[in-house]
């Protein structure tokens, strides 16, 4: 089932039209509160479209909330925001968005959208159920959880930024360009400002910082980055 909450109703019946005429099972939800509400009582989504600019609760507040929940924050979420609107991208994909669309933007790009996020999501679920755990001296991250440990403590931190220490711990010394970071966590080719990766880091590196002189999260100035382990 997708669910698609778009204050609009012309386009929420659109995208809930194009979605079931394509195979798919969709509904949808005319503001935040009651998407927010069926999330607590209903089935869950495979995916949600989510409007930013929504009456009451806005898209960035409930994608907060989703990425906070241990029950909900591994439903992928694709959002919709007015063409143009770079700051809104930004601040969705460091808040764990897996996909962005700018509106106005046409069915078949939304299906295919869709479609593109469902594959990867469950591809990416079936090498965490057989890889899981990745440990180094005073850190282990357990993507099957999505739960981080720094000297044995568990550290609180939003999904892409697990998927992004993911995606470079899983590669040790090997240097990755912001480019590749974003179509390996994100999963597409993101046209835009490639700072949101610098944001993750920094971040990353503060929840690291003093954890252990045998690895280290590392800049590979002109290139991008790499999670170096030393000998």
């Amino acid at each position: 089932m997708i669910w698609c909450v778009e204050d609009d109703a012309s386009i929420r019946d659109i995208e809930v039209y194009a979605l079931r005429s394509t195979g798919f099972e969709a509904c949808g939800f005319a503001d935040g509160a009651a998407f927010w509400q069926a999330l607590q009582t209903e089935e869950q989504p495979e995916l949600v479209v989510l409007d930013v600019m929504l009456p009451g609760v806005d898209g960035m507040e409930l994608l907060r909330r989703m990425r906070a929940s241990a029950t909900l924050r591994r439903i992928p979420v694709v959002m919709a925001t007015a063409k143009g609107a770079e700051y809104d991208k930004i601040q969705g994909l460091d808040l764990g968005a897996d996909y962005y669309l700018a509106k106005p933007f046409g069915v078949m790009e939304l299906v295919s959208c869709v479609k593109a996020v469902l594959r990867r999501c469950t591809a990416s679920t079936q090498t965490e159920t057989k890889e899981g755990v990745i440990e180094f001296d005073n850190l282990r991250l357990d993507m099957n959880s999505y739960e981080l440990r720094v000297k044995g403590k568990v550290v609180e931190a939003p999904p892409k930024e697990l998927e992004l220490l993911n995606c470079l711990a899983s590669h040790p010394n090997r240097v990755y360009t912001r480019d590749q970071l974003l179509d390996e966590v994100w999963g597409f080719e993101y046209y835009g400002d490639s700072r949101t990766i610098d944001v993750h880091v920094k971040r990353l590196r503060e929840k690291l910082s003093g954890a252990s002189d045998k690895w280290e999260l590392k800049t590979v100035w002109g290139v991008g980055y790499k999670f170096e382990v030393r000998q």
